[in-house]
């Protein structure tokens, strides 16, 4: 299978790039490393491409800025993908309200001419897009929350699973790169559902592992995990520490890509986290480090939260199980963390 990873030093992208090159695929790999410009040295991912370089057998890096929509077509109609996995992104919530055209331009304008190329020269491949919740905006916050010691958690039995697909994505403040998200999510399940295509939209929850390049404006758990390390404090902003997250390892995440790229339903979109099980809230979080660690997390807490923030979030993930009940998590929160620790450096 040739496959093509949009975002091939991010994250995501570069454990599709990891994993699919272990199962004897071919992979070409596109990035321009603009985390870097997004988040200044902390997070430039030249280091992830080297290792790419020097650990892959099948992997081709192209330095090509998905804006670029004639460079994106010439690349489509010189190769022919099986598969097209589209990570490539501004990630950062709090980030797009300082560069708002660049936001738009990589999330919303990007994925169009992703999308568009594939119909154009190889409609039939599979593409999957790498959504966010931040899609659903602030509604997650109208959900009943009963608190407790440490952490929000869901006061009503029927939300016990956390946030369905059936959440509303309007009407709710998203913060501009929710907005562009929303744009790029609804623009390729258009794909799926009007011209056919095996188009995949995964709404990711918090996306997490040992080769994140966390900083503090994204990534959260790799960044904490770093401040810990390092020995540096910690700001908590809001909601007293005790919003929750549920973390879902970079490795699920593909082999959640893989199953639906096996049996592909057009146009579908899928929640995708850790679910309940590897949910915590931060305070949670430094606890567990701090118990790793054998010490304390230095934290300072700062009584305003991020606009548009989610105060408990947990993906429902039934419905993709349910579609493809071979797919399970395969990593826990504590093993996650336990990696972490051992391979993040401060």
């Amino acid at each position: 299978m040739k496959v093509l990873v949009t975002g091939s030093s991010g994250l995501i992208g570069s454990e599709a790039v990891r994993l699919l090159d272990r199962s004897g695929h071919v992979i070409v790999g596109i990035d321009n490393n603009m985390r870097r410009e997004f988040f200044g040295p902390g997070g430039d991912t030249t280091w992830v491409l080297e290792r790419l370089r020097n650990t892959t057998r099948s992997f081709t890096h192209h330095s090509l800025d998905i804006r670029d929509r004639e460079k994106v077509l010439d690349l489509f109609k010189s190769e022919r993908f099986d598969l097209i996995i589209h990570c490539a992104a501004q990630p950062s919530h709090d980030k797009a309200k300082d560069i708002p055209f660049i936001d738009f331009d990589v999330n919303a304008v990007g994925t169009l001419n992703l999308l568009e190329a594939t119909r154009q020269t190889q409609p039939e491949s599979v593409f999957v897009f790498m959504s966010t919740n931040k899609v659903y905006g602030d509604a997650p916050n109208e959900i009943p929350l009963k608190e407790l010691s440490k952490r929000w958690d869901y006061a009503n039995e029927s939300d016990f699973h956390g946030v369905s697909e059936s959440c509303r994505i309007d009407r709710t403040m998203h913060s501009l790169f929710g907005a562009s998200k929303t744009a790029a999510d609804v623009m390729a399940q258009e794909y799926g559902r009007y011209f056919g295509m095996n188009v995949g939209v995964f709404r990711g929850g918090c996306l997490t592992g040992e080769h994140h390049s966390g900083v503090q404006l994204h990534g959260f758990l790799s960044y904490l995990v770093k401040v810990a390390k390092a020995g540096e404090t910690y700001s908590i902003l809001g909601y007293k520490g005790k919003q929750v997250r549920d973390q879902i390892h970079s490795e699920d995440v593909i082999n959640a890509f893989l199953a639906f790229a096996a049996n592909p339903r057009p146009g579908e979109v899928y929640n995708l986290g850790g679910g309940r099980g590897n949910s915590a809230s931060i305070l949670e979080c430094v606890e567990k480090i701090e118990q790793l660690l054998g010490r304390g997390v230095e934290t300072r807490y700062v009584d305003e939260n991020r606009k548009g923030d989610h105060i408990c979030y947990m993906s429902d993930l039934r419905k993709f199980q349910s579609h493809f009940p071979k797919w399970k998590l395969e990593w826990s929160l504590d093993r996650i963390l336990e990696r972490m620790i051992d391979q993040v450096s401060s």
